[in-house]
């Protein structure tokens, strides 16, 4: 995998918009189990990616080091042999001298093969080193985002769960508006208005019987008043 495709895959991932895949799912739940999983095994395939390249990046920071420190050994080699040449010429060996002149030669001819490589490696090094800190940021951006999508699963397992019971509760409440018990209620309690009142009736009507047997028994009183009033008014 090269270093654009793992940079190309991480920012995608990290970049991903969450609410509008939940959006577009038939079932949220499920759309979100799906995407830990999925962010899990990419946040473990761009991991090893990430590793992969910071351990180039490293193994070319260490030949850099290590050619910067041939060209300072090598310019050591080189001014060692200049000066021993230099002292057997004023000793009057110049064949040695030459000799050394040239091991300085070589030593420098190396000196600058060292520079010039590790000249060489520094851009791809500085655009490595870049590209290391920018799939760090998208690894911890996915990271974050896989934090998120925990935390959106939990809370809509809990919506959910809250949602299901409310329409429990409102089917329950909706099965009783349309089967009140208190219409049964209402119809009895006028069923036993009705009986209460038919007695009311009847002892109404009972009392009025009474009153006319009575009414009755004084006219009877009086006119047996009036008839031995006219006996007392006959001639014996």
């Amino acid at each position: 995998m090269s270093k654009q495709t793992v940079l190309g895959r991480v920012t995608q991932l990290a970049k991903a918009n969450i609410n509008a895949l939940l959006d577009q799912a038939e079932d949220p739940q499920k759309m979100l189990d799906q995407l830990i999983r999925d962010y899990t095994n990419n946040i473990t395939e761009a991991e090893t990616a990430v590793a992969t390249t910071i351990g180039n990046l490293r193994m070319l920071e260490a030949d850099h080091t290590e050619d910067v420190d041939a060209a300072a050994e090598w310019g050591g080699k080189a001014l060692a042999a200049s000066r021993k040449a230099d002292e057997l010429r004023a000793s009057g060996a110049a064949g040695d001298a030459d000799r050394f002149d040239n091991l300085a030669k070589v030593a420098l001819g190396r000196q600058l093969q060292s520079e010039k490589e590790a000249k060489t490696a520094e851009p791809t090094i500085a655009a490595q080193t870049e590209v290391v800190a920018k799939l760090k940021s998208g690894l911890d951006s996915m990271r974050n985002k896989l934090t998120e999508l925990k935390a959106k699963r939990d809370e809509l397992v809990a919506r959910a769960k809250t949602a299901q019971a409310q329409n429990t509760m409102m089917d329950a409440v909706k099965n009783i508006d349309v089967m009140d018990p208190t219409s049964d209620l209402a119809r009895f309690e006028d069923k036993v208005r009705r009986e209460e009142a038919k007695a009311l009736g009847k002892q109404e009507l009972a009392a009025s019987s009474l009153d006319a047997q009575f009414e009755a028994l004084d006219d009877l009183g009086t006119s047996s008043e009036i008839d031995a009033r006219l006996a007392a008014l006959k001639p014996r």
